[in-house]
Formats: C-alpha cells, sequence, structure tokens
C-alpha cells in the first residue's frame, strides 16, 4: 500500500515538472521566434497604424494572434515560424502605408483633432459621422495604392470635419443665447421691449459671423455672445414691465419711484442727500464724484502704506548694519539721510507731476520709488501704431514730466486688449510702444540708453476683458519713470 503511494507520488511530481519544463521551453521559443514580430508590431503601433493602415494591421495580428496559438499548442515550429514572418511583413506593410498616411492625409488629420478638441462627435454627431466615414474611405484608398481618388476623399473629409468643428464651436458660445431668444420670442418680447430684443439678436448675428471668418479667436465671439444674453434676459425683464405698465398694474409714475429707489439707498450709503426733484442727473454726477475720490483716496493709502513699508525696512536693514559697524556709522548714517531725502524728494516730485494731467488725459501712480503715467488720452487707430497729431499736446505734458527727474530710466509699455491673436497683439502693443519711443527721440530730445520700449500684448490686463469699458482700460500705454536717487 505504502509502495503504491509512492508510485502516485512519483508520477505527480514528474508531471508537474513535464509541464513547468514545456512552460519554460515555450517562453525560451517565444523569445526567439516572436523577436522581429513584436518590434515590428511596437513600430505600427507607435505610427497608429490601426487607424491608419487598418487592412494590413488586422491582417498582421491574425497571423500574430495563429502564432501564438500553434506555440501554445505545441504545433510544428515551422508553422509558427511562418506565420510569425507574414505577421512581420503585414506590420511593415502597415508601418509603411500609416507613414505615408500621416504625410498624404495630413489636412484631414489635422481637422479631424482640431473637430475633436472642438467636441464635435458630442455636438455635431451627424457631421462627425459622415466626415469619419470619408476618413476610413480615403484611409482605404491609400492603402490599396490610390493616391489620386484617396487626396479626393481627403478634401471631402477635411471639409466635413472643419464644418463639424465649426458646429460644435457656435455650439458651445451661442446656443445658450439662441434658446433665450427663442423664449423672447414665444413671449412676444418683440411687441414689448424691441430695442433691446434687437440688440441681442445683432449681438447674436455679429459673434456668428466672428465665429465664421475666423473660429480661433473666440475671445470676441464668447464677449458678444455674453452680451446677446444680457439684452435677451434685460429684454424679458423690460418686456414684463411693459406689460404691467400697459395693463396698469403699474403707473409711469410707480414705475420711476422704483427706479430712483436704487440711487436713494446709494446715495445714503454715501452720505449725499437724493436730490432728485429735477431728474437723476445731478445725483448721478454726486455719485461719480464721490466714488472717484474714493478710488483715488484708497489708492493714495495704498501707495502711502507701501512706501513706508519699504522706507521702513530700509532703515532697519541700515540701522542692524550701522550697530555693526561702529567705525563706519557716520559715513553709513549720512548715506542713509541722503537716500531718504532721495525718496522725499521723489514723493514731491511725483505731487507735481499728479497735477500736470487731468484725469481724461493721465492716471499717475507710484510703486515704491518708480511713476507710472497710465496715458489714458493716447490712442491710436483701430490695428494702428501712428502717433496721431491731436495727441501732440499731451505728449508735451510728459515731456514737463519726464524734465522733472533728470537722469531718469525710462519703460514705455504697450498693452492691448484680449480681442484679436496673442500674436496680433503682441506685435501691435510693441510697435505702439517703439512709435513712443521713436517720438521720444525724434521731439523730446531724450537718449535712446535712456529709453525702453516693450510690447506686453494682452498678458498685462488692469482691468475684466468681458466689458467695454474694462477692454477700453486695457488698451493702454504706460510710461514707466524710474527716477535716479544718486544725489552726486
Amino acid at each position: 500500500m505504502v509502495a503504491k503511494s509512492g508510485l502516485i507520488k512519483f508520477v505527480i511530481m514528474s508531471i508537474v515538472l513535464l509541464a513547468a519544463g514545456n512552460g519554460y521551453a515555450q517562453d525560451e521559443l517565444r523569445k526567439t521566434f516572436f523577436k522581429d514580430a513584436d518590434a515590428a508590431k511596437a513600430a505600427a503601433e507607435a505610427v497608429n497604424a490601426q487607424l491608419f493602415a487598418p487592412k494590413n494591421y488586422e491582417s498582421a495580428m491574425k497571423e500574430y494572434s495563429t502564432a501564438e496559438d500553434l506555440l501554445k499548442r505545441g504545433r510544428n515550429i515551422e508553422y509558427v515560424r511562418t506565420n510569425t514572418a507574414d505577421a512581420v511583413r503585414y506590420f511593415n506593410a502597415a508601418t509603411t502605408a500609416a507613414q505615408l498616411a500621416h504625410t498624404a492625409l495630413a489636412q484631414a488629420i489635422k481637422s479631424r483633432q482640431d473637430g475633436a478638441n472642438a467636441l464635435a462627435p458630442k455636438l455635431a454627431p451627424e457631421l462627425w459621422t459622415n466626415a469619419q466615414q470619408e476618413f476610413g474611405r480615403a484611409i482605404s484608398l491609400l492603402e490599396r495604392g490610390d493616391l489620386k481618388n484617396a487626396k479626393r476623399r481627403e478634401i471631402e473629409a477635411t471639409s466635413l470635419y472643419r464644418e463639424a468643428e465649426l458646429v460644435a464651436i457656435k455650439a458651445q458660445y451661442l446656443n445658450e443665447t439662441r434658446r433665450l431668444l427663442a423664449d423672447a420670442d414665444r413671449a412676444r418680447v418683440g411687441k414689448y421691449a424691441p430695442i433691446t430684443l434687437g440688440k441681442a439678436k445683432q449681438a447674436l448675428a455679429d459673434a456668428e459671423r466672428e465665429l465664421n471668418e475666423n473660429r480661433y479667436d473666440a475671445d470676441l465671439p464668447r464677449n458678444l455672445a455674453m452680451q446677446a444674453n444680457y439684452e435677451a434676459k434685460h429684454a424679458l425683464y423690460l418686456s414684463e414691465i411693459v406689460r404691467q405698465v400697459r395693463d396698469k398694474d403699474l403707473t409711469p409714475e410707480q414705475l420711476v419711484l422704483n427706479w430712483e429707489q436704487p440711487m436713494r439707498t446709494i446715495a445714503g450709503v454715501a452720505d449725499i442727500t437724493p436730490d432728485m426733484q429735477e431728474g437723476p442727473d445731478h445725483l448721478l454726477a454726486e455719485l461719480m464724484a464721490y466714488f472717484e475720490n474714493q478710488a483715488n483716496s484708497l489708492q493714495a493709502l495704498q501707495q502711502e502704506k507701501q512706501e513706508n513699508e519699504i522706507r521702513l525696512a530700509d532703515m532697519e536693514v541700515e540701522m542692524r548694519t550701522l550697530d555693526e559697524r561702529l567705525g563706519g556709522a557716520t559715513a553709513e548714517g549720512a548715506a542713509l539721510i541722503q537716500r531718504l531725502e532721495a525718496q522725499a524728494r521723489v514723493k514731491q516730485q511725483f505731487e507735481q507731476v499728479e497735477k500736470m494731467f487731468t484725469p481724461s488725459e493721465a492716471r499717475v501712480f507710484r510703486e515704491g520709488d518708480t511713476i507710472i503715467l497710465r496715458m489714458v488720452g493716447l490712442t491710436f487707430n483701430s490695428g494702428a501704431s501712428q502717433i496721431k497729431p491731436e495727441n501732440f499736446a499731451l505728449l508735451g505734458k510728459v515731456e514737463k514730466a519726464i524734465d522733472i527727474f533728470p537722469r531718469s530710466e525710462l519703460t514705455i509699455e504697450g498693452h492691448t486688449d484680449a480681442h484679436g491673436s496673442d500674436e496680433q497683439n503682441q506685435k501691435l502693443s510693441q510697435e505702439r510702444a517703439e512709435s513712443v519711443r521713436q517720438y521720444m527721440i525724434n521731439a523730446m530730445r531724450i537718449p535712446t540708453y535712456r529709453l525702453i520700449a516693450t510690447g506686453y500684448g494682452e498678458t498685462r490686463p488692469v482691468s475684466s476683458n468681458e466689458t467695454e469699458a474694462g477692454r477700453t482700460r486695457n488698451r493702454r500705454t504706460d510710461i514707466v519713470i524710474r527716477p535716479n536717487l544718486d544725489p552726486s
């Protein structure tokens, strides 16, 4: 009984060892016979042959899978060798065809990617499907060697992809606006608020036109769509008010009083008597002046705070140094006094320059010892960089301001809003800065070594680009004056 049990164990152990040996042998055989096939497969997949050479790639995978199956089943090794060789041949053909497709179908490939980035498969599914079918036919023709007809299909596929992309972009920016306008039409808003509704429809048309002309510069279309949304919602609101007045649920007097109330509330916060006995214009002017003064006061306080922090930090460093170097205390103390005097002088000069310009000409402010002239009144024609004659008088004031800071370094900074391409805005801002720099050289006789012209394009906005007022503030030229604090 014991002998029989030992025999069973021996047989089982032999089977396990044989299986393990076979597995090892198969691994070694696979490394030998699949080395070239694996390399060819990796090369084909690196050029996305699954997409660009599907027939050859499918044939290659069929031979590859058959070879794997034959090896696993322990069939004649020559069959495995034959199938892997065929797989290599098909993979190489797929790689060659895919590489050709990358060149021959480049436009379709790019437009396909652009469409996918714009979510065209989701937002323009029918057009996308048609484009995919044409693209597939182009690939099939190219794989068969019919380059002429493949190029024809590519043109059609490219057109469909671009159309799908445009539809998708419009859907992203304009669908909400279209829905709002449809709601407005159903509510017969045009009868009660035709002017505002007309503005909404015009903004939508302008946005669609801009997308048709330049789909890749979405800043302006997006702003137009936002404007259209605002006007559509405003029209819905106004139409309800007009209905109430027409139905005599709201008298004209009540309407005016309701609209005056928010101004009364704001006037109370500003501690201004809400005088509207002859309409809101007088109160509006007072409120505007109040908030302008508040803004100026806040800016002055921020500048003073920054100056005090810088001065305090400088003095702490200097005093620490003086404590450590008593031998040079007299000279160091004198230098510190000179620096403080120079900073005080810059402050007085700044106040002098600040009084030279009206709010419509320039905003003058400080960052530490640096003075910035934000040239509100210095404007250029759209897309142009030539200085207009009507700006000569303002530039004359700039020259007087610069004269107050002899030997100062001057930087002219050009800035634009976010409309237009990044490259165009960068180029335009640099050209405008250079134009001002050249004027300073020619008309003001300022040495070139004191002047630097830099264009920042749309990269340094000071206001939101979502409103016209904000974009106007972002289109600016800043003249940065860095005074020479050396008393010598």
